[in-house]
């Protein structure tokens, strides 16, 4: 079991081994074959197997070309996140928070999550803060997509530490790849942890549709200039 994110101790091939994956996975190391398996079961569809891996690719790497173009060479924050079948991989994001915030001594909430999450949280910077805001530090993301870590439509890559503490049911989320947004910010933006909005990712899980990922995509950019934060 994975119990942390250190580099020494993980690397982006590991697999989380908490589980087992019950729906999304039978067994501790999700093996090519395993993951074969388990899309036999859950009947994926032409567009989730040919389609959409070739527009997320395509999509990704011309947006991220774009981005570059636009705001230049920008500080990177990488962060091991699990992605489709437990894989553990390193995501991408503008950095937000002050580089020497862990010696800083500032005052911050005891659940440290709560913290991380508030808009006033006194390690965010100005620029940071106004990205938070719009979700505008998760464009890096674009090349995970690009690489095929990440789609741009799925359920939301969470940390380790979290997913070790997952319940059982929990895991099936991880049966496709993780996406840059999904139905937890179209639909409950801002509005309590990831993990406490699982729901929402196996409804999505369950019907992975071309369709219903435009439907996501258009509703994204509302989403984002609603009142929810984003934080």
């Amino acid at each position: 079991m994975l119990s942390s994110n250190d580099p020494e101790r993980s690397g982006d091939n590991e697999v989380v081994l908490q589980g087992p994956w019950l729906v999304a996975m039978d067994g501790g190391r999700a093996r090519r074959d395993e993951r074969e398996g388990s899309e036999a079961l859950r009947r994926v569809t032409r567009y989730e197997r040919f389609v959409k891996p070739v527009m997320d690719r395509a999509v990704g790497t011309v947006l991220l070309l774009a981005v570059r173009a636009l705001l230049g060479r920008s500080v990177i924050f990488k962060q091991r996140r699990v992605g489709r079948g437990g894989r553990v991989f390193t995501m991408y994001k503008f950095r937000t928070m002050h580089p020497d915030r862990r010696m800083a001594r500032l005052r911050v909430a005891p659940e440290r999550r709560l913290t991380h999450k508030h808009p006033q949280d006194p390690r965010l910077t100005a620029l940071g803060r106004f990205l938070r805001k719009w979700s505008l530090d998760e464009l890096p993301q674009l090349w995970n997509v690009a690489r095929g870590d990440m789609s741009l439509i799925g359920p939301r890559p969470e940390l380790v530490d979290i997913v070790d503490r997952y319940e059982s049911w929990q895991h099936e989320r991880h049966a496709v790849k993780p996406g840059l947004t999904g139905l937890w910010q179209v639909l409950a933006r801002g509005d309590g942890p990831m993990h406490e909005n699982t729901h929402l990712d196996l409804a999505y899980v369950r019907q992975v549709r071309f369709t219903t990922d435009c439907k996501i995509l258009l509703h994204t950019i509302p989403a984002l200039l609603g009142r929810r934060t984003g934080f």
